[in-house]
């Protein structure tokens, strides 16, 4: 019996986080983490899908906006009619004659898009009683090429190579996932390295997170030299010399501003360099690749679409790839993204500094590597340490690792008393 979609529920939810300066960077100082929340209702009482996009405050109520113009373009269409061939459920969230004008696959619509586009995504993994990356990666290559939108992409990778990718991939898939269910997925952390806590915090939270089994490290700079230097050198005496460090700007850099201040923490040995310009300045960003080579430029937490990764890996402006679960415009872009980076051997390391993000991300860097990369050498999935409590099934964490989720669904769903408790009501 088809699974109709009868309505949708939304919410503004914000969290205080910038009391305790949670989440607080160069260019976002006292963000309060907020996610615009869909619980999408079908002709089954007792189904329904979740999914969100994630701000820092401010604007959250655009996002949700937006989300209930674009799910009104699902009310009466059965969840089997929209995944018989996926490709088209994004189609119609992101290519309706009118909203389209609004975007196109950008800005507040394509957030709101990626809300309601996950939340069917989680609808259809509990109708087939399992996680999400579970239900994509028991896809058949094919299967998972029709979830793709290859348009403006063909002249980087067609459907074709795509599927002859998986199909090579195919190989050892079996052991690459008992692996997983062994070890987890690895991540590194952002918790110790928020740039409005003190020294000492900085010191206490690294510690704490080195005992856990963390020992990858990034740290927030870009507001002060002087600053960072000092803060580089206490995270660095923290986490020892054998740990990866991470250094993240968070776009407050030009381009020539961005190689001098770089040049001055090489000592500290950056893994990468995330964000040290505009997000969107595709040839800056590969001009500041050049020039601080051997160090790694990691991007994307703020990148569009595909379109536009798709430009960053051609330029050489990309040498990590941070794609998000939100900005995208939700699971079906971020399968064509993978493929790309997979296409142009670009290690994926997705963004989740946020909340529900780390929920989400997981499935993705699980897709990844049981599908598309079939490797984690050089790949670590963001973990932050913080609100995962107001989500019904949180990740699970062992010895600094991602274990995979075995509920079914997309892992976003939130408490009852977060949504009564943290609902923005104006």
């Amino acid at each position: 019996m088809p699974h109709t979609i009868t309505g949708a529920e939304v919410y503004d939810i914000r969290f205080p986080t910038s009391q305790q300066l949670d989440g607080s960077d160069a260019m976002n100082p006292d963000p309060d983490y907020s996610a615009a929340y869909i619980v999408l209702k079908t002709s089954s009482p007792e189904l329904s899908g979740h999914g969100m996009t994630f701000t820092i405050g401010r604007g959250n109520e655009l996002c949700v906006a937006g989300i209930r113009s674009l799910a009104a373009l699902l009310q009466g269409v059965s969840v089997e009619s929209l995944m018989a061939e996926p490709v088209l459920l994004y189609r119609k969230l992101t290519g309706d004659s009118q909203l389209r004008w609004v975007g196109p696959e950008k800005g507040v619509i394509h957030l709101a898009a990626a809300a309601v586009v996950n939340a069917v995504w989680d609808l259809w993994a509990r109708i087939q009683s399992k996680p999400v990356w579970q239900l994509v990666s028991d896809m058949t290559p094919e299967q998972f090429v029709a979830c793709v939108d290859f348009r403006y992409m063909t002249d980087a990778i067609t459907s074709a190579e795509a599927i002859e990718l998986l199909h090579r991939q195919s190989t050892g898939k079996a052991e690459r996932l008992e692996t997983l269910h062994d070890i987890g997925y690895p991540s590194y952390t952002t918790s110790a390295g928020w740039l409005g806590y003190s020294d000492e915090a900085l010191k206490q939270k690294c510690g704490d997170l080195k005992a856990r089994g963390w020992a990858h490290f990034k740290i927030k700079v870009g507001r002060d030299l002087e600053d960072d230097i000092r803060r580089c050198r206490v995270l660095r005496h923290e986490m020892g010399d054998d740990a990866y460090m991470m250094i993240d700007a968070n776009q407050v850099w030009d381009v020539p501003q961005a190689i001098e201040w770089i040049g001055h923490l090489a000592d500290f040995r950056p893994w990468f360099v995330e964000e040290p310009t505009s997000p969107d300045d595709i040839l800056g960003h590969a001009a500041i690749a050049k020039a601080i080579s051997p160090i790694p430029v990691a991007t994307g937490e703020m990148c569009h679409n595909r379109v536009m990764f798709k430009q960053f890996m051609q330029a050489g402006g990309m040498q990590v790839c941070q794609l998000d679960s939100c900005r995208l415009g939700g699971v079906n872009e971020v399968l064509a993204v993978l493929l790309l980076a997979a296409k142009f051997n670009i290690p994926v390391c997705p963004h989740a500094g946020g909340v529900g993000l780390c929920e989400y991300v997981q499935h993705l860097s699980m897709i990844d590597y049981l599908c598309v990369s079939a490797d984690m050498n050089g790949r670590v999935t963001e973990y932050s340490d913080h609100l995962h409590e107001h989500v019904v099934h949180p990740v699970t964490m062992k010895h600094g690792r991602y274990m995979p989720p075995a509920d079914a669904g997309y892992s976003v769903e939130f408490t009852t008393d977060a949504i009564s408790q943290f609902t923005f009501t104006g």
